[in-house]
């Protein structure tokens, strides 16, 4: 299935019985604060402006408050915009009527939310069919596909067991596996791991990579937690006070921090396990030397390869094999504990 971007434009969310009248002002400089106390309205979204990648993964994060869920709620229209456009494949889903929106629902998104949302009186197969039920698909094909799935997130032979027999784990492994039974293009992540204990969290995360190498999605994935975003995001938008205050790759976020906000995000950051080797490499001097890394390999997992192989040299390769710079182990431990903003990100 063919995967198309989703683009966010000029998108503006206020809250309140007359959100319109109070556009303008915004776009003149009315701030959230004053808009609630003058006004009665919160300001949920403003001036978003977010190309999420085709089947890759966008990760929306920022703290309480901040409107990413909000943000999200509008990719499946569960929330009106004030002002703005939401467009798939060149369609506003914001302009949809109620017919087509009812198709876009059915057909184009699944949803996997923090809180599981599984029906308690419904086994676990029972709640992955949900989706296809409501689309009117064949009960003999809907088991089939259902099967298949729960048995990819690694649930097989707990087909028959109820919600309240599952940990919370399990759970999210049936509510994931509910979402890509449908078939949908677009996958709506809102915080779907911050409930999770940490270790089954990560453990989720690797399911969901593993997944997405095969399916190429279009996920948009909510979360508070920037250790989250970088290992799962193709691409990283933070939001603060419903603005948008840095978007890019995690590289850039973390080599680039775009204001004081950002840094402090940044500060605690294992840079070993964002940044790439060719962020670091220099031009090769004569014949390649040591072993090949291949680019996009992270500094940490280049730094235990040399040491497994007891070198304090390599050289780069592209996808084709071909070198494209040299590196050191002194250089990738240098870069891992010292910030490195004059870097240019990969």
């Amino acid at each position: 299935m063919a995967s198309h971007a989703i683009e966010v434009k000029n998108l503006y969310k206020i809250f309140g019985p007359n959100g319109r009248a109070f556009v303008d002002q915004v776009k003149a400089g009315l701030g959230k604060a004053e808009l609630n106390e003058k006004h009665g309205h919160v300001l949920g979204l403003q001036d978003i402006n977010i190309s999420m990648p085709a089947g890759g993964i966008m990760v929306v994060m920022g703290l309480s408050g901040s409107g990413k869920s909000t943000l999200i709620r509008h990719i499946n229209r569960l929330i009106d915009p004030t002002a703005g456009e939401v467009l798939y494949d060149g369609v506003d889903i914001c302009k949809m009527n109620e017919n087509d929106l009812r198709e876009f629902r059915r057909h184009k998104t699944a949803m996997v939310f923090q809180k599981f949302a599984l029906l308690p009186h419904r086994t676990v197969i029972e709640n992955t069919i949900y989706g296809l039920e409501i689309q009117g698909v064949d009960r003999t094909e809907s088991q089939k596909r259902a099967r298949g799935w729960i048995e990819r997130v690694g649930l097989k032979g707990f087909e028959n067991h109820y919600p309240n027999q599952l940990s919370g784990g399990m759970q999210q492994r049936v509510g994931l596996a509910r979402a890509l039974t449908n078939d949908a293009d677009i996958l709506l992540m809102d915080e779907a791991y911050s409930a999770l204990d940490p270790l089954i969290r990560v453990d989720m995360q690797t399911v969901l990579l593993d997944l997405q190498k095969e399916l190429k999605k279009t996920v948009v994935f909510i979360t508070h937690d920037l250790d989250e975003a970088l290992r799962l995001g193709d691409k990283i938008a933070i939001l603060r006070d419903g603005r948008v205050v840095q978007q890019g790759s995690g590289q850039e976020i973390v080599l680039h921090p775009a204001d004081d906000y950002i840094t402090a995000f940044v500060k605690e950051v294992n840079r070993g396990r964002v940044i790439n080797v060719e962020t670091i490499m220099h031009p090769i001097s004569g014949q390649p030397t040591g072993m090949p890394i291949t680019t996009g390999t992270v500094l940490e997992h280049a730094a235990r390869q040399m040491t497994a192989n007891n070198i304090t040299t390599a050289h780069v390769v592209d996808a084709a094999g071909r070198p494209v710079g040299a590196i050191d182990l002194a250089s990738i431990i240098s870069a891992m504990v010292t910030p490195t903003t004059h870097l240019k990100a990969a």
